[in-house]
Order: structure tokens, then C-alpha cells, then sequence
């Protein structure tokens, strides 16, 4: 059929999804004789359209917004009427943005080149922020700020707010206040896109490795946004999800590896590795521990080969072996997160780092407040009120105390006053993990060489999470020292 001789097509945004009226399911229509129809745009391919009895019309995930436009305003040039409403510009105050290094130019430019979309990877304390926030001066249009937990939505609307002079707009924490420049949460995105989709014109997601979740994905993939920039040190994941970063924002656009900007952009430093040893009455705990779990595990597998530890903690509701195995495990990893030994050896370390500006990271709660209490030291953890952890914060930044302790909360994004001091004394065996942990005494003050301290249990599983945590770019060429 002449596209002369179609009916008007519309082409509008409902609830997260792209409404495409006016073609019937049948004859040589847009759908093309009741089947999926898939706009030609190799990255956006995924789009297929279903025809909804309800209304009478096509659907699609707004995602596909960008190729579907451009696919039907180049086949159906005057029968077709684009009413997805358009985002609006933005005017900023001010724009006080700090100049770019060449590494930050460099990323702009690749993420422009790409057609506004992509991935941004680079090392933790290169200036990330820096480069979104020359993305938006660039693009002047509605944008929405996604990051992964409160701290991190608050800390950029403060930032928004120094450097632009602009007042942003907060979906999360029981605020709901959309303004042309917003920021929130994953879990808040998800929750609301279907209402705010069509709203933006450039979704910015902090961490972007937290994207590609079971729920969380629909941030992306309810909004007609046409430009995305994704940010992170680490995009890769456990469950290899990170692939669908690419259709999700973009392909990435600019990778800077560690080993570029160590010792110029981000300081140089050490790794010293502690080994400790559990006690008597922990080491018999411990190895009691093991033979349960081992026992349990030995025996369910002589009934069914292939049982894993997720088909233990499914049985634990019903089987109380299961249960005492599981709890089992559990006390194994709480006496290695918080053995005795550990709290000695961090108090030679602040000996040795009198006066200087030190992170502690424990590997549970538990440890951390363990430690506050001994060397009374103020803590920040997840459940820390929003008040308490900007004054501790702005304390460690005035050196009015010079140790402050964490669990993860200090992990992502979050900006830490200057130190060049850290110790691990706990934590999980992710890459990232130990990546973001060092990037927080890593940003660069003179000449002065950073150091990681690494306090690690013998004989426990804690060596095999410790040298996976090593398995990394950041880690190369690094003067390993044990003491």
C-alpha cells in the first residue's frame, strides 16, 4: 500500500510505554500483517510492537522512543504526528563548572560523537561528576539524575545546586517534586517512571552498574529520554547483566584505564597486607563451624547432586538443620569480620598514622560500631541520619577527629573528605568493592603517597575474598607488602 493512502499515525507516550495509533493489525500496515514490527536501528532492535485490544492500538517500551521516531518520520513523512511531548530546555543561573582536565574533554567529546548515549568508565576520583555536569551545560534541556541511595540523590542536588544554581526537583525519600532538573533514586526511577517518562530529555544514571537489576531496568526503559550518560568505575556484574548497558543507555563511549592517571590525576600508593590469626576459642568456633556447614552440604548432595548454598537458605524456613547450617555460616563470617586480633592491629596503625586522616572499612555493622566504641571514633552506616553523617562528614574535614569508620555506605560515590590513609578489616570479594574502597584515599594532594592497609584472617575464607578483591586493573604493578 502508497503511504499516501494511510491513515494519520500518532505516535504518543502512555504510562511508560509508546502508543502507536491509527495502523490496523492487518494488511500491509505499519505492523506489517500482524507481526512485531522492528524499526531498522541496529542498537534500538528489540523493539516490537503488540497490538492492544484495550485501546485499539500498538504498544512499545518508551526506550525505543528515539529509533521509532526517526524510523517513521523517514517512511510515513506526512500521514505521521509525533505528540510525545517534547522535553523543555533549561536556563541555568549560573554555571560555575571547574575546567575539564584532557581526560574529562576527551570523555565529553566520545559521548557527543556517540550521539549523546553511552558510558562513561572511569576510575574512581577522575571526576565523573565533572563530566555530567558538563553533558547538561552542554544539552541545556530537562534531566533527570538517577543514583543509587538517598546520600547520593541529596549530594547531587547540593552539587546542582553550587554549580548551576539551580534548585532541583527530589523523587524519593517521601518527596515528590518533579522540576525540569530532578534527581532520585533506582528504586524511585522504577516506581515513577510510568508518570514522568516522557518528561526528560537526558537521563544521567550514577553508577550505572546498578541499572541493569530485575526492576530497577525499568528506569530506562519506561522513559522516551533520547540522550543517557551512564557513570562508573566498575560497570562490570556478577550475574554478567552489564551487557545490557548498551541498549539500556548506550555502548560505552569512553574507558580510562587506572593505570593512565595513577600518579598524575589520582595518587600513587601502596597496598600493605596484615595477616592475622584468630584466637584459640575463635579458631575452635571456626573450624566447629566449618564441619557443620561442610557435613550438611556433603550429606544433601549424596541425595541431590548438584544442591547448591541457595537451595540451603530456601530450605531454612522448613528444615532446621538447614537453619543450623545456615547460622553456621553466619557465625564463620562474623568471627573473621570481627576477630580480636583485627582491633589490635588497627590500634598500631593509628599509632603509626597519628594525626593523619584514616578510613576504616568493616566488613558488617557489627565491627564497625565495634570499633567506634573502642577507639572512640564516630561511624557512618546505611542507617546513619541524613543530619548526623553531614556532620560527621564536615568534622573529618576540619580534622576535628582523624579516623571515621564505615561498613559500605562509604563505598559509592560519596564524597569523602581528603584522606590518605585506609584500612580494610572486612568486606565482600567484589573487584568493585576494592576499587571504590581505594579510590577514596586516591585523589591527589601534592605528592604525597597514598596507602592501603589490608588486615586479613589466616587460614579463613577471608584469603580467598582478599586476593579476588586484588584481581583488578587498580592493583597492578602495586608494591604488595606483608607485615
Amino acid at each position: 500500500m502508497d503511504s499516501s493512502q494511510l491513515q494519520e499515525i500518532r505516535l504518543s507516550f502512555d504510562r511508560g510505554t509508546l502508543l502507536l495509533t491509527g495502523p490496523r493489525p492487518c494488511g500491509d500496515s505499519v505492523a506489517g500483517a500482524s507481526r512485531p514490527w522492528t524499526p531498522d536501528h541496529g542498537q534500538d532492535a528489540r523493539a516490537t510492537w503488540t497490538w492492544d485490544t484495550r485501546v485499539g492500538a500498538w504498544r512499545c517500551e518508551a526506550i525505543h522512543y528515539r529509533a521509532v521516531r526517526e524510523a517513521l518520520s523517514g517512511r510515513f513523512r506526512r500521514q505521521f504526528r509525533d505528540e510525545v511531548p517534547a522535553p523543555v530546555s533549561v536556563s541555568w543561573p549560573k554555571e560555575d563548572l571547574p575546567e575539564l582536565r584532557v581526560e574529562q574533554k576527551e570523555a565529553l567529546e566520545a559521548w557527543i560523537k556517540g550521539g549523546q548515549r553511552g558510558q562513561i568508565v572511569m576510575p574512581t576520583g577522575t571526576g565523573k561528576t565533572e563530566v555530567a555536569f558538563a553533558a547538561m551545560a552542554e544539552t541545556q534541556i530537562a534531566t533527570l539524575v538517577v543514583a543509587p541511595v538517598r546520600d547520593l540523590m541529596y549530594q547531587w542536588h547540593r552539587r546542582i545546586l553550587a554549580t548551576f544554581g539551580y534548585d532541583a526537583g527530589i523523587v524519593g525519600d517521601n518527596t515528590f517534586d518533579i522540576r525540569p532538573v530532578t534527581v532520585t533514586t533506582y528504586d524511585s526511577a522504577y516506581i515513577h517512571m510510568d508518570k514522568m517518562g516522557a518528561g526528560f530529555g537526558l537521563l544521567i544514571f550514577d553508577e550505572e552498574h546498578h541499572l541493569p537489576g530485575k526492576c530497577r531496568r525499568e528506569a530506562a526503559v519506561l522513559s522516551a529520554a533520547t540522550m543517557r550518560l551512564g557513570l562508573t568505575a566498575t560497570p562490570e556484574r556478577s550475574d554478567g547483566l552489564e551487557t545490557d548497558l548498551d541498549w539500556l543507555i548506550g555502548p560505552v563511549a569512553y574507558r580510562l584505564p587506572f593505570q593512565t592517571v595513577r600518579g598524575s590525576t589520582l595518587a600513587d600508593f601502596d597496598v600493605v597486607r596484615v595477616p592475622v590469626a584468630l584466637n584459640e576459642v575463635e579458631q575452635a568456633t571456626y573450624d566447629q563451624c566449618t564441619r557443620v556447614v561442610r557435613h550438611f552440604l556433603a550429606a544433601r548432595r549424596k541425595e541431590t547432586p548438584g544442591y547448591t548454598w541457595q537451595d540451603l537458605c530456601k530450605e531454612t524456613g522448613k528444615d532446621p538443620q538447614a537453619r543450623h547450617a545456615q547460622k553456621a555460616y553466619y557465625l564463620k563470617q562474623s568471627i573473621e569480620n570481627r576477630a580480636a586480633e583485627k582491633l589490635r592491629v588497627l590500634e598500631d596503625i593509628f599509632r603509626l598514622h597519628h594525626g593523619q586522616p584514616t578510613l576504616v572499612f568493616a566488613g558488617s555493622n557489627a565491627m564497625a560500631i565495634e570499633v567506634s566504641q573502642r577507639f572512640l571514633v564516630p561511624t557512618i552506616l546505611s542507617h546513619t541520619r541524613k543530619r548526623e553523617r553531614l556532620t560527621v562528614l564536615d568534622g573529618f574535614a576540619k580534622g576535628q577527629f582523624t579516623v571515621l569508620v564505615a561498613n559500605r555506605v562509604l563505598d559509592e560515590g560519596v564524597d569523602v573528605p581528603e584522606a590518605k590513609v585506609a584500612v580494610v578489616i572486612g568486606g565482600q570479594a567484589s573487584t568493585r568493592q576494592a576499587q571504590q574502597r581505594l579510590g577514596r584515599v586516591l585523589r591527589r594532594s601534592g605528592n604525597s603517597r597514598a596507602t592501603l592497609y589490608e588486615v586479613v584472617c589466616e587460614d579463613t575464607k577471608e584469603v580467598h575474598r582478599s586476593r579476588k578483591r586484588r584481581q583488578s586493573d587498580a592493583y597492578e604493578r602495586t608494591v604488595h607488602r606483608r607485615v
